[in-house]
């Protein structure tokens, strides 16, 4: 099944229909998008890394979860397929594809679906509109960065720290020198590299083209990552998709933060979900490069609205009384684009 997630694309795929062991497999998705090419014109890819996505669900044995989900980022123009990260965008299409697929029982006015990443052994709860227990996309919710309305898909995020790192600050630092660049290496649910962008000579409310044909910044973003990625338990980060480089600035429309990101060497034209997380967390971190942009609502309860380069992405974080990130929420919603078979 071909889906939209969120600000993503890709393919869904029961576990058991494709080949065995992760090279066959890897083999096969390549095929399927069309990589290595940069217009992937050999393939079903959209020639950009937020159309080559694949989601692989299978029905969980685990106690209290209803399906396992892994995300697989297949290289536009390299014959990479990478399990290094999860993907948020993609996982709000994973409760709907589960209840089409029969591995979960549709309710009578929404149901909600238990999913374990298995890339990062975390898990959230999807609640999927089924209105007379069918899957409905239609509604009235609105998500930056996709046109039109459809039915919202709240997404609850749970124990996300350190979900790749094994800690939400690897380092155990909130600041780390890089480049001499003020950086936080962070991990709630997306490592990411959370520095100001007028640090690096941009401004942070450049347009997704600008940024990539900003070569002397690209340049420079990168060397950081490259030497943040062992700083960050992740080893040789050259060939890997993490971490993600996100540049904040202080909000323009009525937001918390401003953000631009890098997935890792291409602007993003949005944000990730999970690096959304990470980003409104490094907000909270009191001297952080983002506190200082960010502009923060008081309470354990915190509403934080990440705006990107086409729109904005609502966090909800809880916190517990020292002011720790305990859970965190956001809307997203799902479309099934195509049903059917893929010839490779």
């Amino acid at each position: 099944m071909w889906m939209r997630g969120g600000t993503s694309k890709g393919s869904f795929f029961l576990a058991n229909d494709l080949p065995g062991g992760p090279a066959a497999r890897d083999r096969f998705l390549l095929r399927v998008m069309g990589s290595p090419d940069p217009r992937q014109i050999d393939g079903m890819g959209g020639a950009d890394p937020l159309t080559s996505k694949v989601a692989v669900v299978s029905a969980s044995q685990r106690d209290g979860i209803d399906v396992d989900y892994l995300f697989l980022q297949v290289f536009v123009d390299e014959a990479i397929v990478s399990d290094a990260q999860n993907c948020g965008n993609m996982l709000a299409g994973v409760g709907p594809f589960a209840i089409e697929r029969g591995l979960v029982a549709a309710r009578a006015d929404r149901t909600p679906v238990s999913i374990f990443m298995v890339n990062t052994g975390q898990t959230a709860v999807a609640t999927v509109a089924t209105p007379d227990g069918v899957v409905s996309y239609e509604g009235d919710a609105r998500i930056g960065g996709v046109p039109g309305t459809a039915a919202a898909v709240p997404l609850e995020f749970r124990d996300t720290a350190g979900s790749s790192c094994g800690a939400l600050l690897p380092t155990g630092r909130t600041i780390d020198n890089i480049e001499g660049i003020a950086c936080t290496l962070i991990d709630n649910g997306m490592p990411c590299v959370v520095l100001r962008a007028d640090a690096v000579g941009a401004t942070g409310y450049e347009d997704r083209d600008a940024l990539d044909a900003d070569l002397g910044l690209k340049a420079r973003i990168e060397a950081i990552r490259l030497k943040a990625g062992p700083m960050m338990m992740l080893g040789d980060v050259a060939d890997s998709s993490v971490p993600k480089m996100m540049l904040v600035a202080p909000p323009r429309a009525g937001g918390a933060v401003t953000v631009r990101s890098f997935i890792p060497k291409r602007a993003h034209a949005t944000v990730g979900v999970l690096g959304a997380v990470s980003v409104a967390t490094a907000c909270l971190l009191e001297g952080s490069p983002a506190s200082e942009v960010a502009d923060i609502s008081k309470g354990r309860s915190k509403t934080i609205s990440v705006e990107h380069p086409t729109g904005e992405m609502t966090c909800v974080l809880e916190t517990d009384d020292a002011g720790n990130v305990t859970t965190a929420a956001l809307l997203r919603t799902a479309r099934k684009l195509m049903d059917g078979k893929v010839f490779t």
